[in-house]
């Protein structure tokens, strides 16, 4: 196999090991910051690397349509093109094409879409998607799937589920046939519904795919709905592969999957939340645009070794991204990028520790005392920020 998957700690059903592709080991649990163009926003290859990121994502709908995949092949692959020499994954751009509405058409065959950019039209196929990303010669490539909106009805989610399902093993018999330099992973679908996200689990273990992902989460469905998805399907799946949770960032979130067995995470919050002035700390979220910070000498984070916290106030970043300087959004980000890998080096240790049940527990008890609904401090839709 091109890539291959060890699991040296086990701590109930969580499990941390080793994650090696072609372009070099992961340690997992592992975030993986997102790169959609090719770049995380703000921050060079090495400095990525300089905050602890072992692997990063890119997304394949935005890089085909550009610079598009002729152009990065060209240069020798999007390793050489974007500079990351580590894993890189693509997600397939799934989520991204069915969120365009009316902008799409999906049949059995495959989507029909329009650019967001300049409207052209666009058809991707099952097949074409892991073409594509085998010519990137990414580490890890994801299958195209259909990702059903929230809310959507039984019926509705059975139909697209028999779709992925169909697709899936359109693409993994490409794949075979001609296979990209990593591993293909499959996508578990099936929306809020027990039947068919067990349905969809033994179906693609079926197949025998390199690795397996559980999509479909964090489009809007309650929390209780995410997480019970995350509990039926992850058990499910082949031991001997890791488990990939698409699009969950949020602690709480992610340390609740880990319990559950998953091994690999992305979301875009670190950044995003970062360039409008929200930072994490471990006493809590930080808002530093608000005017109490405007004479804070005190940096982000006591002893946080990340760019920012080594060398600038509070003060002076309340400053740069009250003012929208672009410095400032860029400190920002590099401070929550490290505080997030290095939360999951954390949640590494404790598995090997046997101790990831307290880290769970001091994170709910630190919300309560913060008076947050969310039980980690990490509020969704308005973080709520603690002066400290």
């Amino acid at each position: 196999m091109p890539c291959s998957f060890a699991v040296n700690a086990v701590d109930g059903a969580a499990r941390a090991g080793v994650l090696t592709t072609p372009h070099g080991a992961v340690r997992t649990p592992a975030f993986m910051p997102v790169g959609t163009l090719g770049a995380v926003k703000g921050v060079p290859p090495a400095q990525l690397a300089d905050l602890g990121a072992e692997v990063l994502l890119c997304n394949l709908y935005h890089l085909a349509l550009r610079p598009g995949v002729d152009a990065i092949e060209a240069l020798g692959g999007l390793h050489a093109w974007n500079g990351w020499s580590g894993p890189i994954l693509t997600d397939s751009g799934g989520f991204q094409i069915f969120s365009l509405g009316h902008l799409r058409q999906v049949d059995d065959e495959g989507v029909t879409f329009r650019s967001h950019l300049d409207g052209a039209a666009v058809r991707l196929t099952p097949e074409e998607v892991v073409d594509l990303q085998r010519r990137l010669g990414v580490d890890v490539a994801m299958v195209l799937d259909e990702c059903p909106p929230w809310p959507v009805s039984a019926e509705e989610a059975t139909a697209s589920l028999a779709r992925t399902t169909r697709w899936a093993a359109r693409a993994r018999e490409r794949w075979a046939r001609a296979p990209g330099p990593g591993a293909l992973f499959g996508i578990v679908q099936g929306s809020a519904f027990r039947p068919l996200r067990e349905r969809a689990a033994g179906e693609l273990a079926d197949l025998q795919f390199d690795g397996y992902a559980i999509g479909g989460v964090s489009v809007g469905e309650p929390d209780a709905e995410r997480r019970a998805a995350v509990e039926w399907t992850a058990p499910l799946l082949p031991a001997d592969r890791p488990r990939y949770l698409m699009g969950v960032g949020y602690r709480r979130d992610i340390v609740h999957a880990v319990t559950c067995g998953i091994d690999l995470f992305d979301c875009v919050l670190p950044a995003r939340n970062a360039r409008h002035g929200v930072l994490f700390t471990r006493q809590g979220e930080l808002r530093l645009k608000g005017a109490a910070f405007r004479g804070d000498p005190r940096p982000v984070e006591e002893g946080c070794p990340c760019p920012c916290c080594r060398q600038i106030s509070r003060a002076f970043l309340h400053h740069l991204l009250r003012w929208d300087e672009l410095t400032g959004k860029v400190l920002a980000t590099l401070h929550n990028l490290r505080f997030y890998l290095d939360f999951m080096a954390e949640v590494r240790q404790s598995i090997a520790a046997g101790t990831l049940a307290e880290l769970a527990s001091h994170l709910v008890s630190q919300g309560k005392s913060q008076g947050k609904s969310q039980p980690d401090g990490d509020s969704r839709a308005d973080p709520v920020i603690v002066s400290v």
